[in-house]
């Protein structure tokens, strides 16, 4: 009897399930093999040093295996700045598993594993959270988050850089309550008039709201300094030397930055995250958590309110190897429990698969962080100038679901069709007021009209893009400040707005917003970490969504009467 040939891999034919299975959008993700000595692995690396220190006259002298004649300048930093040399020797000889336990135990407070937390390297950090699975990370977030009420962001944009359509969207993003909103621009010179569409837009929506413009730093640093943003977070730090110096910066330089902000009463915080040095060529052969610690050493170091990490704009990096979405996590956890403000990311396009996105929101979302989004992407991911974020406005349903089925606080709620029309309206309205004061290109009645019941860019009239860039130019040209728009906005029959405006600003002086995690509430009492303190210390206590607020997010787009089955009470 003759044999018959087995076919090759490549002529098996494929089942029908296989069939199904390949079409599934999860496998349009791209995933690749770890590669430890380019620095592509998540946070198990041989190539990691080992937990080491040495003091020597109040000096380190030693750190994670390097001798100081051996330090980068982010070795020096961390030695420097960032780490408790009076307890750093104890803090040190303590046993990583003891301290991971002391993470996710209530009986052990948050502010003994921040304490803790001064004395520790790098490396033993990582040593520390590389023992958590990504539940023991969640319970640990829940504990050493630095604000006790969650919050939110929103991205505003517009691929048409339309500063109409991101006054209507921001107006929205604002009264669905988002704390903070953010944008940016395809063209760098139209930053002004979107800044002002996003600032006027955000106090339609809800009072308190605060406004950035995320654009190369000097241009972002001139908008804050005249009162036309509130805050800045894109400013970029990196793990290695090597990377640091291709930006053209070091920690130094940087901190300068930081306290520029800071000497205006304006919010910063720095940017980073896991997967920034691989995808820029010069990991120096250490993991992506470990590069990542460094980072958020580095922003303790400087003084910084806090730092927005979770990978951001390399998120494809961690999400393509193995466990690279639990050292997201972790990154979101190490920033925490150093005390600083955490805006976790969630704000980049990663995959193609929804039960994919979702599961990378869980950590965040169900263990509450200062901002569970950097940010929700507050209109369709094709307007998204980010690059698209994990969440745009066809989720808002879905968001608001989660919130209500899990009993957690996302920041956001449900709001009536009437209300989203009225303000985004009305945000419209007071933007083509001030561009009428401002001698700016006309806003129409018909683009206000677009802006009240439009979804995306294509819903708007094109505008003169080179007449709104002159107009741009003139406003800084001018020297045009936030004060200019509160009067404007008072003198045109905005004055709610106005006074809204007018009470960020007054806040810079008061320096609250200084405050690590400091956000408004629309009563413009602020929260941050001073005063509104996390005091979760196991089952029944800390932030409990309840009262007035959970009765709020009960509510949903279509639910039915209990006592009229034919009614909705939405």
């Amino acid at each position: 009897m003759t044999a018959v040939a087995p076919r090759s891999a490549s002529s098996v034919q494929a089942s029908k399930r296989t069939e199904v299975l390949e079409n599934r959008p999860v496998n349009l993700d791209g995933f690749v093999e770890e590669w430890p000595e380019k620095g592509l692995v998540a946070m198990e690396s041989d190539f990691d040093p080992q937990p080491s220190v040495r003091v020597e006259d109040g000096r380190i002298v030693e750190l994670d295996g390097r001798t100081r004649d051996e330090f980068d300048f982010m070795d020096t930093y961390i030695a420097d700045h960032a780490i408790d040399i009076e307890a750093c020797e104890s803090a040190m000889a303590t046993p990583s598993v003891d301290i991971a336990r002391m993470l996710v135990d209530p009986r052990a407070t948050r502010a003994e594993v921040v304490a803790l937390g001064r004395g520790l390297t790098p490396a033993k950090i990582l040593d520390v959270v590389k023992l958590m699975n990504v539940v023991e990370i969640m319970m640990a977030m829940q504990k050493v988050r630095s604000r006790r009420t969650p919050a939110n962001q929103a991205h505003s944009t517009s691929a048409k850089d339309n500063p109409i359509q991101v006054a209507a969207d921001a107006a929205e993003a604002a009264v669905r309550g988002f704390a903070e909103l953010e944008t940016t621009l395809g063209v760098v010179r139209y930053a002004p008039l979107v800044a002002i569409g996003l600032q006027v837009g955000g106090q339609v929506g809800r009072g308190g709201v605060l406004t950035q413009c995320a654009l190369e730093e000097a241009t972002e640093l001139d908008l804050g300094m005249r009162g036309i943003t509130a805050y800045a977070e894109t400013i970029s730090i990196y793990g290695t030397e090597s990377v640091f110096v291709d930006g053209d910066d070091t920690p130094w330089s940087k901190a300068f930055l930081a306290s520029a902000y800071a000497s205006r009463g304006i919010k910063m915080r720095f940017t980073s995250g896991t997967g920034s040095e691989v995808q820029m060529g010069n990991a120096e052969g250490r993991s992506m958590l470990f590069l990542e610690i460094r980072c958020i050493l580095m922003a303790k170091g400087a003084g910084v309110q806090g730092l927005q990490n979770g990978s951001i704009s390399c998120i494809g990096v961690p999400g393509a190897v193995p466990g690279g979405i639990r050292a997201v996590a972790a990154e979101n956890l190490v920033a925490s429990w150093m005390d600083l403000e955490c805006a976790s990311g969630n704000d980049q396009s990663f995959s193609h698969s929804a039960m994919r996105r979702t599961s990378r929101l869980v950590p965040q979302l169900f263990s509450g962080t200062d901002f569970v989004c950097s940010g929700y992407s507050g209109v369709p991911n094709k307007d998204n100038m980010f690059a698209g974020s994990n969440l745009d406005t066809e989720d808002y349903d879905d968001w608001n679901t989660i919130q209500r089925d899990m009993q957690i606080d996302g920041g956001l709620r449900h709001v009536r069709e009437d209300v989203i029309l009225q303000v985004r309206n009305k945000a419209a309205r007071a933007l083509q007021a001030v561009f009428a004061e401002l001698d700016l290109p006309a806003i129409t009645d018909e683009e206000v009209e677009a802006a009240t019941y439009a979804d995306s860019s294509d819903d708007y009239p094109d505008r003169d893009v080179l007449a709104d860039l002159d107009g741009a130019k003139s406003v800084m040209d001018r020297g045009v400040t936030g004060l200019d728009l509160v009067k404007i906005l008072e003198r045109t029959g905005f004055g709610d707005v106005a006074e809204s405006y007018l009470q960020v600003l007054r806040q810079r002086v008061s320096g609250d917003l200084l405050q690590t995690a400091a956000i408004f509430t629309p009563d413009f009492v602020p929260l941050a970490a001073i005063n509104d303190a996390n005091d979760y210390a196991g089952p029944g206590t800390g932030y409990r969504l309840s009262g007035e607020r959970w009765e709020e997010l009960k509510k949903l787009r279509h639910v039915t009467s209990a006592e009229n089955p034919e009614e909705e009470v939405s």
